[in-house]
């Protein structure tokens, strides 16, 4: 009987048993699922930790790529290599067809009095022509300078000096001293050379108030602010030769320049800039041809005080950046003239004689354009622009010289082909309206070759 109770024992412990073990495996299991929870969350933070450094990396690094091209292309500190002290030699090609209804020999600008030299310099041309072409010669001087040359060969077969400069390397705190012949830093498209224009000519409001484009001979501090955001700052100090100056024969500075950028990025797919100039020249005899209420030919001449302010703004969107494949373009300035001074009135051969009275005039012009590169080689473009000739007060005067109530403008549709970074061919369709009561009709075809070193081009 007893073995009976024992056997029984036995077998009604063998659930207990069983059980004990199906518990001890269900905690195991439990506690190897905790594990693989616990070290699958700890890796999935390690990787959003990794990522979100990657992401303030790769933030940092666009920003400071946008500020290193917002602040121009300056040269290496030290020249290394067997060539280091060579020059770099760059050459420009460009020529183009133009089509014009109107015939160019009558152009000006109703409204503004521009100089014969500088009407000669803007107006577009009938049929082939070699437009502005370039050579360039630049190199690291030693580990302090860096100098450049850049001759301009024009379609009259003449030469000229566009810039000539040496300029500072190593200046501590962010300054860049430069001196010599250079294109002025104000506005946005005046420190640009033409050929990396993205239309044939300049702006209306450029002709008008800059003769297409201001260079001057003098000496320019920029500082670069040592921030996250691009932050610049730059005066120019020369001497004022080229319009809305005069060359002057006198001791000291005929122009003086200020101007501020402001830019940055926009998370990783856009940028922008911003700017405002001021310039200030003090012409000389400043002389233009018109036609007086009588309709009598008039040489006019203006000395005194001209101040030209310049509000400026760029901005740029590529998906991620990149703008190998596709981006947009958006830019338009804002340029508002001030001058006041003496007037001479000369009507030739008039028995009146020279006439001269007080002179004052406040005018200003805009343009706002877009660029739109919609394949890696193709790229369309919009243009539209507008003068205003404000107010003109030409003092004793009022009643001999005409002061036209009209608007000029002119609106430009591009379409270029890039097949590299080294050449360009444009068609240009343009509607000028710079003379009142006439249309200019306009095709322009344009080529532009790019040959040997050349630096980075400006934001």
């Amino acid at each position: 009987m007893r073995i009976y109770s024992t056997v029984l024992a036995a077998l009604l412990s063998i659930p207990a048993i069983a059980f004990a073990a199906d518990d001890a495996d269900l905690r195991a299991l439990r506690d190897e699922v905790a594990q693989l929870r616990a070290a699958y969350e700890k890796r999935i933070s390690d990787l959003e930790n990794r990522l979100v450094q990657a992401e303030a990396k790769a933030t940092s690094a666009e920003s400071a790529a946008t500020k290193a091209e917002m602040a121009a292309s300056t040269p290496a500190a030290t020249p290394t290599g067997a060539n280091a002290f060579n020059p770099d030699i760059s050459l420009i090609l460009s020529g183009q067809y133009s089509n014009l209804s109107q015939n160019p020999k009558d152009y000006h600008i109703t409204g503004f009095h521009l100089p014969g030299s500088v009407i000669d310099d803007i107006k577009p041309q009938r049929g082939f022509s070699l437009t502005e072409s370039e050579l360039g010669v630049s190199a690291n001087i030693d580990h302090l300078f860096y100098g450049a040359m850049n001759f301009s060969i024009h379609p009259d077969n003449t030469v000229s000096t566009e810039e000539a400069f040496v300029q500072t390397i190593s200046l501590p705190h962010g300054l860049t001293l430069k001196a010599g012949r250079y294109f002025s830093g104000i506005g946005y498209l005046n420190e640009q050379h033409s050929h990396t224009w993205d239309f044939v000519d300049p702006p209306l409001a450029y002709k008008a108030f800059l003769g297409g484009q201001f260079n001057n001979d003098g000496v320019q501090l920029r500082w670069l602010a040592p921030t996250d955001t691009f932050l610049e700052f730059g005066a120019e100090l020369g001497r004022g030769a080229s319009y809305p100056g005069t060359d002057r024969d006198k001791n000291g500075s005929g122009a003086s320049a200020l101007f501020a950028h402001v830019g940055g990025d926009l998370g990783v797919s856009n940028s922008w800039r911003a700017g405002l100039s001021l310039l200030a020249t003090s012409p000389h005899d400043r002389q233009w041809d018109d036609s007086d209420a009588a309709s009598v030919a008039v040489s006019n001449s203006f000395s005194g005080s001209s101040k030209l302010w310049i509000a400026d703004g760029v901005w740029k969107w590529a998906p991620n950046g990149n703008a190998t494949n596709t981006y947009v373009k958006l830019q338009g300035e804002y340029l508002r003239r001030i001058e006041s001074g003496d007037l001479t009135y000369d009507p030739n051969g008039a028995s009146l004689g020279p006439s001269a009275g007080r002179y004052a005039s406040t005018q200003s012009g805009w343009y706002v354009q877009t660029v739109y590169q919609f394949a890696p080689t193709w790229r369309v473009g919009l243009r539209g622009e507008r003068l205003d000739v404000g107010s003109v007060d030409y003092g004793i005067n009022n009643a001999a010289l005409l002061r036209p109530n009209y608007a000029p403008s002119s609106y430009a549709v591009m379409l270029d082909y890039n097949p590299s970074e080294f050449s360009r061919i444009r068609l240009q369709f343009a509607q000028d309206k710079s003379i009142q009561g006439m249309t200019d009709n306009q095709i322009f075809l344009q080529y532009q070759m790019s040959l040997g070193a050349h630096g980075a081009h400006k934001f």
